[in-house]
């Protein structure tokens, strides 16, 4: 009997240490593959979840976006996700665009398209425009729905 039960506690053991690391792989493949995303995408955040109904009917709460940052210009039309030192990252349309002839830096203005006004009193530094290095990335695609997940899990932190 005492056999046996040695044999069992082993095999537990085994059965343990084996589920550990797996989760261990499971959690280093998912922060391998995020920032190669990171690498690839020049975006310090390269997807994200649309967490309010300021840019409806283009994107609703829940949307998934693919950010891309790269040195072209941005320009007017663009929608793009900027953090300017908040918790969360805002996602807007660019309406202005103002480059400086003697420097490559813009002042940008952005605006929700569902929003009566433009961003101004939104950002957060003294500026009343946004500088490039707030923006985050440009949005390349977006997945419709997909992140009501984060959301609720945001909203309800119970869950």
């Amino acid at each position: 009997m005492g056999w046996i039960e040695e044999n069992m506690k082993s095999t537990h053991f085994r059965q343990i240490l084996s589920q550990a690391i797996s989760l261990g792989m499971v959690i280093s493949s998912a922060l391998i593959i995020w920032k190669g995303l990171i690498y690839i995408t020049g975006s310090e955040s390269p997807v994200v979840v649309v967490l309010s109904g300021s840019m409806e009917p283009g994107f609703k709460r829940g949307d998934i976006l693919f950010l891309n940052m790269n040195n072209d210009p941005i320009r007017a039309g663009q929608i793009v996700v900027f953090n300017d030192g908040r918790d969360v990252p805002i996602v807007h349309r660019v309406i202005e665009v103002h480059e400086q002839r003697d420097s490559k830096e813009a002042d940008i203005l952005t605006k929700g398209d569902a929003n009566p006004h433009d961003d101004r009193m939104l950002y957060t530094s003294s500026n009343r425009w946004l500088q490039r290095k707030y923006i985050m990335g440009r949005a390349v695609g977006f997945l419709p729905y997909v992140g009501w997940l984060t959301i609720i899990m945001t909203d309800k932190p119970i869950i």
